[in-house]
């Protein structure tokens, strides 16, 4: 799946690298050209018709390799986004949920001392952590702690 822009960076990419061959060619002729004078005032006009437009050919194709490039690489990543988005989970389908289900369903409460949430036991916020202990009533009641938005246990669970 190619998209209209990853078109259009080719020519580009193609011009750049004319323009720099192009450049290259003159900056050897007038090298050439100048070489084979021995005053200057016979060396200027090598330089101004060839070695000038030469090193500003070179530069032109440098930013235009350089336009191509980040134009490819932000083509690719608005492909990629695009298949990402598109693509649904597989197991979506095979189960036929819309995939909401809930993050965490225990009915233990626990909570990191010196922290401000509580979770339930299976949230990912504290599943393993040996520093997590039961929920302090007190605290709850007292509004010092309130609910993970992450697991979000209900306060009946309490």
């Amino acid at each position: 799946m190619r998209t209209a822009r990853l078109r259009t960076v080719h020519p580009v990419l193609w011009a750049g690298w004319a323009a720099l061959a192009a450049g290259a060619v003159l900056c050897v002729i007038g090298w050439y050209g100048v070489s084979g004078e021995r005053f200057a005032e016979r060396q200027l006009p090598y330089l101004a018709s060839c070695t000038v437009p030469g090193a500003a050919l070179i530069v032109a194709g440098a930013v235009l390799l350089t336009h191509g490039r980040g134009a490819l690489a932000a083509a690719r990543v608005e492909e990629l986004y695009g298949l990402l988005v598109a693509a649904e989970p597989a197991d979506a389908e095979e189960s036929g949920q819309d995939g909401a289900a809930p993050l965490a369903v225990s009915g233990d409460l626990l909570m990191v001392p010196g922290g401000t949430l509580w979770h339930r036991a299976d949230c990912p916020l504290v599943a393993g952590k040996v520093e997590a202990v039961p929920v302090d009533a007190k605290l709850v009641r007292g509004g010092e702690l309130g609910p993970c938005p992450i697991c979000e246990p209900a306060e009946a669970d309490d």
